[in-house]
């Protein structure tokens, strides 16, 4: 049959390893068959937030798991990770639709951005219908179910956070800046506070590259002066090769942008490794900063009309709202939670409860955590006259909007500027200091993670030993014994009802 030879195809052409790290440039229909048959499944098995989310496209498109061709290099993945967190919006979309942009053009990216975005948006549409027709009160087992499963979700981030750090950091700077943007993160919270982090981890790696190079170097021959070998010591360089022992691992990333030491001789399988074809599908320079200014021509623009107005309608409100969230919105997790609660809480749009109730869904949700706007602009539009589907509609738009238009406009210029060394130091401290801060969103999580009747804005899990087990025995399940995040974080739902069980009704 036609259709069986067509899939039959395909699969064996995302298993070729001629392909790997080339663009697909058959034709449209082709291309978007292509990555759909790669891709179709991600937004109904990602779970567990934007830190899983890179594990799980690392795994996917860099290191090809499951017999798949990649379709990046490992440089090229970290400088995408750095651009993304570095631009407001969702950070694991941007990375998802990037990908898909070098590899197959825009229209196939646009596919995979929908398939990837929206069935998590359903269900959390079809949340807000279910949230309208509960009591204030919840029975104290669903609030037990919920608190399982964020305390799993802490677990899954935790993981997922110990493997990007592992990735990010390549030298004591680096090792730095983690832990800075892990700490101070956790110190503070407000819209300008997470974008100056990055700021001071790209100037930061700057300065250690660049300025404090010929320092460090001074200070190697110095400490070398007061620890020669004696002569008889034949120099390493001079011994032979090993018989056996570990050899030490190449590693990739960014490494040391203004690194002008001798090249290093490298084998014919390492001369013959292929780069990301970055030009096949590239968007001109040109149309890239025509998307950059018109982009924030409109964010101007909708400001402005919404000042006309002394009672915006609602519709205009929400969207603008959602708009400028969109557009504000850095390190994705730590910041999103309480700028959206300022905005559809504080007017009355939204109750407390309700709002806590739909972040504790969200985090069992796979796809995107900014599908949370779409359960709060149907709720939104519930008291009135419009439809909550256009609710759910304005929130989609205007969240995701702003960080995709951006990530586009910027991905056309990096192709000028991925060669300037200082750009790439940039990326790499703020690449560090982005990772650090996803460990600010497991504490985020963690304080407010504990849900009771009594409490209306959530509580800390270490406020019961048991949902540190979980957070614990999740961690460990998936580490080790490579549990699914989806599954574990449905197991972790199961030992609060465990728990209730056992404790909760006395």
């Amino acid at each position: 049959m036609p259709v069986l030879d067509i899939i039959r195809t395909l699969r064996d052409q995302t298993r070729d390893p001629r392909y790997a790290y080339k663009a697909n440039n058959e034709k449209l229909a082709w291309r978007i068959g292509a990555v759909f048959a790669r891709t179709w499944d991600l937004g109904f098995t990602a779970f567990g937030g934007p830190p899983v989310h890179f594990g799980i496209l690392h795994q996917r498109f860099i290191e090809g798991r499951g017999g798949k061709t990649p379709w990046l290099d490992e440089q090229t993945y970290q400088e995408l990770f750095a651009i993304c967190q570095a631009l407001p919006g969702p950070a694991s979309t941007k990375m998802v639709f990037c990908i898909t942009l070098i590899h197959a053009g825009f229209l196939p990216a646009l596919v995979v951005f929908l398939m990837w975005s929206l069935p998590g948006a359903i269900g959390m549409y079809g949340l807000s219908l279910g949230v309208q027709r509960m009591n204030e009160t919840l029975p104290g087992v669903v609030y037990a179910f919920l608190s399982g499963l964020n305390a799993s979700t802490v677990g899954i981030i935790t993981l997922a956070a110990v493997n990007l750090a592992e990735k990010a950091i390549t030298d004591k700077m680096t090792r730095i800046l983690v832990i800075f943007g892990a700490c101070i993160g956790m110190c503070y919270n407000a819209l300008w506070y997470f974008p100056a982090l990055m700021v001071i981890g790209g100037v930061s790696t700057v300065i250690w590259d660049a300025w404090l190079r010929q320092f460090r170097q001074q200070i190697g021959k110095f400490k070398a002066m007061f620890n020669r070998k004696p002569s008889n010591v034949i120099p390493l360089e001079e011994q032979g090769p090993p018989s056996h022992g570990v050899q030490r691992r190449l590693t990739t990333g960014f490494g040391n942008a203004y690194n002008k030491g001798p090249a290093k001789v490298k084998s014919e399988a390492e001369n013959e490794l292929p780069f990301t074809d970055m030009l096949s599908h590239a968007i001109s320079v040109k149309l890239g900063l025509c998307i950059i200014v018109f982009f924030f021509a409109t964010f101007i623009s909708i400001i402005v009309i919404r000042g006309v107005f002394t009672a915006p309608p609602i519709a205009l409100d929400l969207f603008a709202n959602m708009y400028l969230a969109g557009t504000i919105i850095f390190g994705g997790g730590p910041v999103v939670i309480p700028l959206l609660r300022q905005y559809v809480v504080v007017p009355g749009w939204v109750s407390s409860r309700d709002f806590l109730l739909g972040l504790a869904i969200i985090q069992a949700f796979p796809g995107p955590n900014f599908n949370f706007a779409v359960y709060l602009g149907a709720l939104t539009f519930l008291r009135s006259s419009y439809p909550t589907i256009l609710g759910a509609f304005i929130s989609f738009v205007g969240i995701f909007v702003p960080g995709m238009a951006l990530a586009i406009g910027v991905q056309s210029l990096w192709r000028k500027l991925r060669t300037k060394p200082q750009l790439i130091s940039i990326l790499r401290g703020v690449h560090a200091t982005a990772v650090g801060m996803v460990f600010t969103a497991v504490y985020r999580l963690w304080e407010i993670g504990y849900l009771t009747a009594d409490s209306g804005s959530g509580q800390s899990l270490g406020l019961e030993p048991w949902w540190v087990v979980v957070a614990v025995i999740t961690y460990a399940e998936s580490a080790w014994f490579k549990v699914p995040p989806a599954a574990a974080i449905v197991a972790g739902g199961v030992l609060g009802l465990c728990w209730y069980g056992a404790v909760g009704q006395k």
